[in-house]
């Protein structure tokens, strides 16, 4: 008979991603990545997960993804405290047509680049947000064209959050956070908050094929 799961795996930073994958990956939903404390060290994170369907499919997947937890934390006992990646430029200097090419004109500053893209949802009051008032999906990148990193929020309605997660999981980029901004917003607008690092064509492709799964 179908059943459903619901719960939290408690993560160290250097699991969240790979775990958020094999879970995605398993079939689960992931609802919400977020701290539930202050001052905690080592940083924990907590990642809701859910689904429905087959009963032993479904522990089946949240045995795999309990795995990877284990195999990173038998790994590195003491979470790492970094990517490892290579430092950035000291000073940024981004081409901004290599980003305009996949995700339409933006804003430069001091040699990085953002792109905003408005979406709208209407609160309680019967008014319309937007946006001017942050519901927008945003990407800015910083570093040199062949080595950058790019940070943003994605704005998604509860339908499109699996499919945006697992894109931008299936590029490499790191989700860092899922959670609302609003209360009494309906369509229900989902922010995920991510982080990515490579040569600026490919990240903007990254983000533009994640678009491409929202309205």
């Amino acid at each position: 008979a179908p059943a459903m799961v619901m719960g939290d795996m408690v993560l160290f930073e250097d699991e969240v991603n790979s775990a958020m994958s094999v879970a995605l990956d398993g079939g689960l939903t992931v609802t919400a990545l977020h701290n539930h404390f202050f001052f905690d060290e080592p940083k924990v994170y907590f990642m809701h997960i859910g689904g429905e369907g087959d009963p032993v499919s479904m522990a089946a997947s949240v045995k795999k993804l309990q795995d990877k937890i284990h195999e990173i934390r038998a790994a590195t006992p003491k979470p790492v405290r970094s990517f490892g990646l290579a430092p950035f430029a000291e000073k940024s200097n981004i081409t901004g047509k290599l980003i305009e090419d996949a995700l339409g004109k933006g804003m430069a500053n001091g040699g990085m680049y953002k792109v905003v893209i408005g979406r709208s949802t209407k609160m309680a009051c019967g008014c319309t947000v937007g946006k001017e008032m942050g519901v927008n999906t945003w990407a800015a990148f910083y570093g040199t064209d062949d080595h950058a990193l790019v940070d943003g929020d994605f704005a998604v309605l509860e339908g499109e959050l699996q499919g945006v997660l697992k894109s931008l999981r299936g590029s490499g980029i790191n989700i860092v956070a899922i959670h609302s901004h609003m209360d009494t917003d309906s369509p229900k607008m989902i922010f995920l908050h991510y982080w990515g690092v490579g040569p600026v064509a490919d990240l903007a492709k990254a983000v533009k094929a994640a678009l491409a799964i929202t309205k």
